[in-house]
């Protein structure tokens, strides 16, 4: 039996459908393919923006309880898998602490570092203190409970990688020099506080 060629559409037109089905479909397809760069775009500048899984904390006090505080979550943020870093200014200066010395000072310095605590050990309470009692009191508990001292602690977030940073601009006016403060720390400013911060899911003031 002979096909009926008349139910055939001419070879024209055949091409003329092909190219606009192409065509249509040419645009739909770049259109996704920008539709998916965009979303690309838009993810990349949402993690841009979200912060990063750390912990920064301004130790501000220089009271041992309220260090003890600050150096537990610094320590507790690197357990739980966060970067944790300290930013010690005017009285938390006294937790670095290793020693002081009067060479070179001025007048006032000298009786700044004489007021000063000499260190972590020496610092006192916030509450409680008692002419010097409350911290010796607060630290036989500590030690009836198998609590690490202040200085323990500071020896601990060291080995757990916490990085601490003593303020440039507190050490200046207070006086204290670098030999003065624990090996191994870092040193800056505002700006250096405020890099860690701003990238950070947990600031702290203490």
């Amino acid at each position: 039996m002979a096909s009926d060629s008349s139910s055939q559409p001419p070879e024209d037109l055949a091409a003329l459908v092909d190219a606009a089905v192409e065509k249509r479909c040419g645009a739909a397809f770049a259109s996704l393919e920008q539709t998916l760069a965009d979303l690309k775009a838009s993810v990349t500048e949402l993690k841009a923006a979200c912060p990063e899984d750390r912990c920064t904390i301004v130790a501000f006090s220089g009271d041992m309880d309220r260090l003890f505080a600050a150096l537990t979550i610094a320590s507790g943020a690197v357990a739980m898998g966060m970067e944790s870093s300290m930013f010690f200014t005017f009285w938390g200066l006294s937790a670095l602490k290793v020693k002081t010395t009067y060479a070179g000072k001025s007048v006032g310095q000298k009786m700044a570092a004489m007021m000063l605590p000499g260190g972590p050990n020496s610092v006192p309470t916030s509450r409680m203190n008692m002419a010097g009692m409350g911290p010796v009191f607060f630290k036989m508990l500590m030690k009836q409970k198998n609590v690490q001292s202040l200085p323990e602690m500071m020896e601990m977030v060291q080995e757990l990688g916490v990085r601490l940073v003593a303020c440039e601009m507190s050490m200046g006016v207070m006086g204290i020099s670098r030999e003065e403060l624990l090996p191994g720390i870092d040193y800056g400013g505002v700006a250096t506080y405020l890099g860690d911060a701003s990238r950070s899911k947990v600031t702290l003031f203490i």
